[in-house]
């Protein structure tokens, strides 16, 4: 039992499965210093904003969110607001951002966060902390920390990246690949089984590289064996594959599995050769294409999903055709799309010959045409067909309706009584658009 007058922690998330992770895990340090969570800021007595700078549009929006806060500050003087994450860890941020935002307390990068306790003391005695390491080796693990009691939950596997690709800033920003032992991990999902969660998705920036700088002696297929048969998870998911380390023993290991759910999310970012080596991705579209054909033809049952990446620096209309052609030629259930957003330190952010931006508007828009016209195809195929779905809660459309998630990934609304939150049920798929799957109970 909380008491009346404890202290409050509200967390405001930006970015991908990995941020919302570190939210998690800076949260849950926060709980263990008397704080208890809370769902409005208004109540909070602690804000912790955990930012990306993934894309331009992520951090104007962190910006503006730090910016509203400093009203609830000027109401709350002894408010407390903490601005951490990949933004942050970004050389000079910080600095920039301080003259903008006197409001907020604790700054804070990726590699410091196993010091955010130390730094949330300082700012309870009244001082203003800001701490951006600049080498992750000094960096120490705090999980596992994940919130007991939640269906569904991210762990961890491996951090950082080493492929640097030319687009992207999160090897700068998380450092070089390094991956947690196997007892560690299955010892992290043993625990959040126990305290009933049902779902887990293992996070990694390259899944498919665990272990290989390590000498572990075990691969990631290897560990998702031993995880599958351990760690009484009902269902483990995994992301994100990167299509150059995407093997036939991983692809085996999953159509083998009883808990490893059948949705392989592994971006193609571009359909052109002559873009993907400009973004130093280290395949081809023949390669991927192949790759994506292997596992249907061993996993017939699984989905599909990408990222893509429109006007990239140099990108014509007949590459960005060739894009277009693999998403007609390979069924992906979903895609999430961006313009390419220019990022500072990376190669791409100088190249020449940059795409205007109404074309890579017009572009994106006529690639979200197709693939929303595949994916309504894809799904519906799925009408009259019988699918296991975990019952994650209400609609979020309607609340008097149940959604949840097939083992491929797919969004389900469905009619049924509250009680079944939580549980695996058989759903017949009844309609379809090209987001969500429409069923009823079997």
């Amino acid at each position: 039992m909380f008491e009346k007058n404890q202290k409050k922690v509200h967390t405001i998330t930006f970015g991908c499965q990995m941020s919302e992770r570190d939210a998690e895990t800076l949260t849950t340090i926060s709980t263990k210093q008397g704080y208890q969570r809370t769902e409005h800021p208004e109540e909070a007595d602690l804000i912790i904003i955990n930012t990306c700078c993934v894309r331009e549009s992520a951090e104007n929006k962190i910006i503006g969110k730090i910016g509203q806060l400093k009203k609830l500050k000027q109401s709350k003087p002894d408010l407390k607001i903490a601005v951490t994450g990949c933004m942050i860890q970004q050389p000079g941020m910080v600095e920039k951002l301080k003259k903008k935002a006197s409001h907020v307390d604790i700054w804070t990068g990726t590699f410091d966060y196993h010091k955010f306790e130390e730094l949330l003391s300082l700012s309870e005695k009244g001082e203003k902390v800001a701490l951006v390491s600049e080498d992750f080796s000094n960096s120490k693990e705090v999980a596992p920390l994940a919130e007991k009691g939640k269906l569904k939950a991210n762990v961890n596997i491996m951090y950082g990246c080493d492929n640097y690709c030319a687009y992207c800033i999160v090897p700068y920003v998380r450092g070089r690949e390094r991956s947690r032992p196997k007892e560690v991990i299955i010892g992290e999902l043993q625990a959040l089984a126990q305290s009933g969660c049902k779902e887990v998705t293992l996070l990694g920036q390259n899944v498919n590289s665990y272990g290989r700088k390590d000498n572990f002696g075990y691969d990631f297929a290897d560990l998702l064996k031993e995880v599958d048969k351990t760690s009484n998870i009902e269902r483990i998911r995994f992301t994100t594959s990167h299509p150059k380390d995407l093997t036939d023993k991983l692809i085996d290991t999953v159509a083998n599995g009883k808990h490893l759910c059948e949705h392989f999310h592994f971006p193609f970012q571009a359909g052109s050769n002559k873009i993907l080596k400009a973004m130093n991705r280290k395949y081809t579209r023949e390669y991927y294409l192949e790759r994506a054909e292997q596992i249907l033809k061993t996993i017939p049952e699984a989905r599909l999903t990408t990222d893509i990446i429109v006007g990239f620096p140099g990108e014509t209309e007949e590459d960005f055709e060739q894009t277009l052609d693999l998403v007609q030629k390979i069924p992906f259930s979903q895609a999430f799309t961006f313009m390419f957003s220019k990022r500072s330190g990376t190669v791409a952010a100088n190249l020449p010959n940059q795409v205007p931006l109404e074309v890579k508007k017009s572009r994106l828009q006529r690639l979200m045409e197709l693939q929303n016209s595949r994916s309504l195809e894809w799904r519906l195929k799925m009408i009259d067909k019988e699918y296991e779905v975990l019952v994650e809660g209400p609609s979020k459309t309607n609340p008097d309706l149940l959604s949840g998630r097939t083992r491929g990934n797919e969004l389900v609304v469905l009619n049924g009584n509250p009680g079944l939150i939580g549980q695996l049920v058989m759903v017949k798929i009844v309609n379809a658009n090209s987001w969500t799957l429409f069923g009823s109970l079997v």
